[in-house]
């Protein structure tokens, strides 16, 4: 059982399902700022999860952790909404200025997203103030490789996004592609994380939480799994995306399913790469995988969300 951290009154966290990352709001006085806007699908309740928390109070900025579906779908809409600036990353400018869908994993991934234009970016070393705390900007490459973390040295905060979560981090997209050294960076990034004085986690899914040195351990022990099995590395990314598929559309015709293995670049590279399965052994497997894990289940002919 994860304890919850006493966090500042300046600061308030949004809980989201998995098909979206959490939200942080941080109050300045009459403004405030919003780190990161879930998943496309789920902008509606984004903006009006931020409306009712700000209480006539403006957002002027959101800044992003990092470049993936569910942590910018809501960018534009919030943008629309409130009229803030946008910042992100410095490495994934590029990506969102040309809206490169496979740079994005959009496309990569089977996903979707808004386009939406930003603001301003930030380099990891950089600072800036929000929740009447100062931030630090901390590179944290691997689950993806222009992502940052944002630390607050005096009250010992990390805000990890998908770097550190309670019971891991979020998936190698680079090493499963055979696109980069996901694997290296994750654990350079987990030790330069782990060299921080932190009480209190913001993670990009799942509940707040103090135990930080427990889940680091937990997150190298995940880490060398995937170093010494790099099918198991594959299989996790296969079913979690999927799982990620099922949570936005709620629902899949069996039939389809091996046809959606192939054509999505994510899967049919990963299970070339790792497992070389034909498309039916692939969505079998995956199957009774999601209903040995509760999250999905058969009926009429469908793979429905559990």
């Amino acid at each position: 059982m994860s304890a919850r951290p006493h966090l500042p009154a300046s600061l308030q966290v949004f809980e989201r399902g998995w098909l979206s990352a959490n939200n942080v709001l941080l109050f300045d006085g009459d403004e405030a700022t919003l780190i990161d806007s879930g998943y496309v699908s789920h902008a509606d309740q984004t903006v009006k999860l931020v409306r009712a928390a700000l209480d006539g109070r403006s957002l002027g900025r959101l800044i992003n952790t990092h470049s993936h579906s569910d942590h910018i779908g809501g960018n534009a809409s919030v943008q629309r909404a409130f009229g803030c600036s946008i910042t992100v990353p410095e490495g994934m400018a590029r990506a969102v200025e040309e809206w490169d869908e496979e740079a994005l994993l959009l496309s990569v991934g089977a996903q979707a997203g808004e386009r939406f234009r930003h603001d301003a970016t930030l380099a990891a070393g950089a600072r800036f103030v929000a929740g009447e705390l100062e931030w630090q900007a901390v590179a944290a490459p691997g689950h993806d490789m222009d992502a940052l973390a944002y630390y607050n040295p005096d009250r010992r905060i990390l805000i990890s996004g998908d770097a550190l979560w309670r019971d891991g981090f979020g998936i190698l997209f680079a090493e499963v592609m055979g696109q980069g050294d996901a694997l290296g960076e994750a654990r350079r990034t987990l030790e330069a994380i782990g060299r921080l004085a932190v009480d209190a986690v913001i993670p990009g899914h799942g509940a707040p939480f103090a135990e930080f040195d427990d889940a680091l351990e937990r997150a190298f022990a995940r880490l060398r799994a995937f170093e010494d099995d790099g099918a198991r590395m594959a299989r996790n990314a296969i079913r979690a995306c999927i799982t990620f598929k099922l949570l936005e559309v709620r629902s899949m015709a069996l039939v389809e399913l091996p046809r959606h293995l192939d054509e999505t670049p994510l899967y049919r590279t990963a299970n070339a790469r790792f497992l070389g399965l034909d498309a039916d052994a692939l969505a079998a497997w995956l199957v009774k995988e999601l209903e040995r894990a509760g999250v999905a289940r058969r009926e009429h002919g469908m793979l429905v969300a559990s």
